[in-house]
């Protein structure tokens, strides 16, 4: 057997879409499953709209994330000889044809054919007429009229087509450009391609390649189609669901890891593991169990993958990932006198870098602001803060225990909830409600900033 090598095409007429990176992250499991290849080719021909600053995105973005090729991206922009070649190649072997047809008149055709109840197609009209190559004419494949094509799909089986469906499409245009499905074919003979794994609405594109295929006498491919990646919505991802490019997921805080974790299990599920790294997927990943339907992207998802692989990084990496989004408030990781307990205490406080760094605030710097629904939930006069401070000020050795220890004597002794006494402790330190458990907060913020904020929100009461 030939050995594997997949591809992912992307156009660089935009940033890396998530959606995108799922189907470069599976032509990378297979190709390492099968001892193969993975490579990238840059589907630049649409001159119009590609940039190199897009290209760059997406290689860079690939690399990062551990999707590395295996030779150098080819760029399609570059190759045009190539495309011209095989079409000559057609034209030599009459399997294809210059028809010279208006745009004027194949609108009329398929005025007639959809009036007739037809499906609007190309009907061949100059395919038998020798005509020659000239400033109006364009190159059409000369399509089987007769038979079936049978794509044995690696997710979806069997699948048929009719011939007598496929109209005979253009490989070059007017201005003696190749198109997509020309360039397509030819880049995947000439990389040695065996496999392509892409999304389910290119399945209508696979028979009319695989016609080129036969006209060049290259040997026939693989294929396996993604199901699409949807929103909540079932609707087909777009930035109304959530961010759709991934440089904006990890702006916000969410690992590679993690998002690759989530992607891999769109369409496609292992028994009741959840949380698996790349290794485990090219270990685990098989590709004819991805399920035929429609994937659903769902934030929640990936925010409860995110933090499981956030809580199994060592808390050298952990704070390490941290700092940048940190910075980004003009906070230093060391200012605080407790950074490692601090670090280790909120970890786990939210689900993302941005969202744990924010919730970070106040342990660096002054409280500007306070939940005032909590105060007048929790607080009913000043004195009952005055007694707590109190209290505070009379433990003598400012552990976790002792102080504990403390509070559930003093709730006790004054009949008091446990919310009484330590939601406005929290509310004291860190202007809301949420925060590690008490004893451990004290602890990091230390007996006189302690006293200090349990002042300054008396002085605002």
């Amino acid at each position: 057997m030939a050995k594997v090598i997949t591809r992912f095409a992307p156009s660089p007429t935009g940033t890396l879409h998530i959606g995108g990176v799922r189907t470069a992250l599976f032509n990378y499991v297979y190709a390492k499953q099968n001892n193969g290849q993975f490579l990238i080719r840059i589907e630049d021909t649409d001159r119009e709209r590609s940039t190199k600053e897009f290209e760059e995105n997406i290689l860079s973005n690939l690399n990062s994330i551990g999707l590395k090729p295996d030779q150098e991206p080819i760029n399609q922009s570059e190759r045009n000889s190539i495309y011209i070649a095989a079409a000559d190649k057609l034209i030599d072997s009459k399997k294809a044809y210059w028809c010279d047809c208006s745009p004027e008149t194949l609108e009329q055709m398929r005025a007639e054919q959809t009036a007739a109840g037809k499906k609007p197609m190309y009907d061949g009209r100059s395919r038998n007429l020798g005509l020659e190559r000239s400033e109006n004419t364009v190159l059409r494949l000369a399509t089987p009229n007769e038979g079936e094509i049978i794509v044995n799909d690696l997710i979806r089986g069997e699948i048929k087509f009719n011939n007598n469906e496929l109209d005979d499409l253009i490989l070059l245009r007017s201005n003696g450009t190749p198109t997509y499905h020309l360039c397509n074919v030819v880049d995947d003979f000439e990389q040695n391609v065996t496999t392509v794994i892409r999304g389910e609405d290119h399945i209508s594109n696979t028979p009319r390649q695989i016609h080129i295929q036969s006209a060049l006498n290259y040997p026939e491919l693989q294929y396996a189609h993604l199901p699409l990646v949807l929103g909540t919505d079932k609707k087909r991802l777009s930035k109304r669901h959530a961010a759709t490019s991934l440089e904006e997921y990890r702006e916000k805080g969410y690992l590679d890891s993690a998002i690759i974790n989530t992607l891999a299990r769109l369409g496609w599920s292992k028994g009741n593991k959840e949380v698996f790294y790349l290794e485990d997927l090219i270990k685990d990943f098989n590709i004819k169990e991805v399920q035929k339907a429609g994937a659903i992207f769902d934030i929640t998802k990936l925010d409860w993958l995110n933090s499981q692989h956030l809580a199994n990084l060592s808390l050298k990496d952990f704070k390490d990932g941290l700092k940048p989004f940190l910075n980004e408030l003009n906070i230093n990781i060391d200012d605080h006198e407790n950074a490692d307990l601090l670090i280790k205490s909120m970890r786990t406080a939210q689900n993302t870098y941005s969202e744990i760094a924010n919730s970070l605030i106040p342990y660096y710097k002054e409280i500007d602001e306070y939940d005032e629904k909590a105060i007048t939930k929790f607080i009913e006069n000043k004195s009952d803060l005055e007694n707590i401070k109190n209290m505070l000020i009379s433990i003598n050795d400012w552990s976790e225990e002792s102080i504990d220890n403390a509070l559930k004597d003093y709730q006790q002794d004054n009949e008091l909830s446990v919310p009484k006494v330590n939601q406005p402790i929290r509310i004291a330190l860190t202007g809301s409600i949420k925060s590690p458990s008490l004893g451990t907060t004290l602890v990091i913020f230390g007996k006189n900033t302690s006293i200090e904020r349990i002042n300054a929100l008396l002085d605002k009461i």
